[in-house]
């Protein structure tokens, strides 16, 4: 399945699972469809299983936003405990949508519980209190942690126990929510056909001497210069990154993670953040940056390179291994709900990268990394490890053994059911006449108290709010500034921009003169909305989206359009 005909499934307001192979684009479908609903009022609760996927998300764990916390099993007093908190129960009460990401990493139990308490609080006997839900991540990958998921350690450990708790699938809530599958098929990481069906092979359980024999060429006793180590375990990572930079010569440079809002909240940001709290630097260090950059797509979650010097400002430059020299300033990873930033924390997103563990190198893409995978102890490991670079010649193997090519025969025989469900659902939809399909769409919309229809006109608008975003315009404020003063997203400081010009409160060509753009970007967003337009008679954002593809961000193509309509 494409990852158009996924949104088009997710827009309905239907029940997902949505999944598939590392680097088919789930993360990136998930976003869409979030930046689509917030187009139209309506704001997803955003969760996932550990605090590590929620920060990249900028969402809550589920267990916090839940309300279970550590639990391991729910009482009616629990429930009842549970009930009384204000800020769950209004985040419960008012949801519409719930997406659980990494839900691989969630045992049958968890998952039951969480439906426990939403159905609880709701006052709804439907599966999570009738909320739509979007489960979202890979069985392939990581098993459910079989201790504390607050605790840092645990996301490092996987216990024997871990097989004794069952899947998220084998809870009786995934039976009774029956969830259409998106099973993703479209490939965006893995560059090397080779590379991409021998990893295809570890997912089937069909490895064969051939596919041995090719990773025999990739065998190495030591690195080389410059490639990130993977362990299976966390113990040495951090000392080994430590020798390094203690070993390169000149002075260290520091940079302190700075925080605001709840106390509680930014522990939880701090435990996912890839970035340390405390970053030390020198010239020469070998680094990796820890966050996409959705503005100007320089760099993304993984990306290798060294730090060349230090600019005025005393932010590093850092040389990727493209050969790309790049200035690393301040970045942010927040918790939002409703719209509204309620905590966060900025630090250079970066993070020493002569080694790192094969867990947090997890919804990473590297181009190459050295890995030792003698000791893999847990189905998915290795599959994880391997699956993290692009193509075959950036494999550096320095041992392998049995479990490191195995998947959990559970996993395997579910597998081949997700993908015969996926292909119903795609023959379903793809049967839809057009109109009932966008009529569906609509429906679902209105019945979540949004306004159908993405990017045309909101007749009823929130003005206070529009004022304020409209005075930090007439300052001359960047979109990433304006967004943090009012403790908003960029997407919806978007929306506010879209609903102004619409109001003519503002003018884009005029107000918006200040916003840098790339004018190739431009030029290539315009002849895309040229060819919708004319298609279509009109600017389809998901339709603009699908031409350009992922390199383009949803909230890029909205402002893009917004100054182009205004040319025409």
């Amino acid at each position: 399945m494409t990852q158009a005909e996924a949104l088009a499934i997710l827009k309905s307001g239907a029940n997902v699972f949505l999944t598939g192979e590392p680097g088919s684009g789930k993360t990136h479908t998930i976003n869409q469809y979030v930046a689509h609903m917030r187009s139209c009022g309506i704001e997803p609760a955003i969760t996932a299983s550990t605090g590590i996927a929620a920060t990249h998300i900028g969402g809550y764990t589920i267990h916090s936003w839940s309300g279970i916390g550590v639990r391991r099993d729910l009482t009616p007093y629990d429930i009842d405990r549970i009930g009384q908190n204000r800020n769950v129960v209004r985040r419960i009460a008012n949801a519409q949508i719930l997406i659980i990401d990494e839900v691989s990493m969630l045992s049958a139990r968890v998952l039951s519980m969480i439906d426990a308490v939403c159905r609880e609080i709701r006052r709804n006997a439907r599966p999570f209190g009738g909320l739509q839900t979007i489960l979202v991540g890979d069985f392939f990958q990581l098993p459910p942690v079989s201790r504390r998921e607050e605790d840092e350690d645990a996301q490092e450990s996987f216990s024997p126990q871990a097989h004794k708790e069952q899947f998220a699938f084998f809870s009786p809530v995934w039976n009774t929510l029956n969830p259409l599958v998106c099973y993703l098929s479209e490939q965006h990481r893995q560059e090397d056909a080779v590379f991409l069906e021998f990893l295809s092979a570890i997912r089937r359980a069909t490895i064969a001497e051939s596919h041995r024999e090719l990773l025999r060429t990739r065998y190495s006793a030591k690195p080389k210069t410059g490639i990130t180590q993977l362990y299976s375990h966390n113990v040495g990572v951090n000392e080994i990154n430590d020798a390094e930079l203690a070993k390169l010569v000149g002075d260290v440079k520091t940079f302190e993670m700075t925080s605001r809002g709840p106390e509680k909240l930014i522990a939880s940001l701090k435990r996912g953040c890839l970035s340390p709290e405390l970053l030390s630097l020198k010239i020469g260090a070998r680094v990796m940056f820890t966050k996409n950059d959705i503005t100007t797509h320089r760099y993304v979650n993984g990306t290798l390179g060294i730090v060349m010097g230090f600019a005025d400002t005393g932010y590093p430059t850092v040389k990727t291994n493209a050969g790309r020299t790049i200035l690393a300033e301040p970045d942010e990873w927040h918790i939002e709900d409703g719209g509204r930033v309620l905590a966060r924390i900025t630090q250079i997103s970066l993070r020493l990268a002569w080694a790192m563990t094969v867990h947090k190198s997890q919804g990473m893409s590297l181009d190459a990394a050295h890995m030792d995978l003698s000791d893999t102890f847990e189905y998915g490991q290795g599959y994880v490890a391997l699956s993290r670079v692009r193509t075959l010649a950036g494999l550096s193997l320095a041992g392998l053994n049995a479990r490191a090519l195995e998947v959990h025969p559970e996993i395997l025989a579910k597998d081949a059911a997700f993908r015969a469900q996926s292909q119903k659902s795609r023959e379903a939809f793809s049967a839809m006449p057009k109109q009932e399909l966008e009529t569906l769409h609509s429906n679902f919309i209105r019945a979540c108290g949004g306004k159908p229809g993405v990017g045309r006109k909101q007749k009823v608008v929130h003005i206070p709010t529009l004022d304020a975003t409209r005075e930090l315009v007439a300052r001359k404020l960047s979109l990433k500034d304006i967004a943090k003063e009012r403790g908003m997203t960029v997407g919806t400081i978007v929306s506010h921009l879209e609903k102004l010009a619409d109001l003519k409160q503002i003018n884009p060509f005029r107000d918006l003169s200040h916003i840098k753009r790339d004018p190739a970007r431009f030029e290539e967003m315009g002849r895309a909305f040229e060819a919708v337009y004319k298609k279509e008679q009109k600017i389809l954002l998901s339709s603009a989206r699908e031409l350009l593809g992922e390199a383009y961000s949803y909230d890029e193509i909205r402002l893009a359009r917004l100054l182009y309509q205004r040319s025409v």
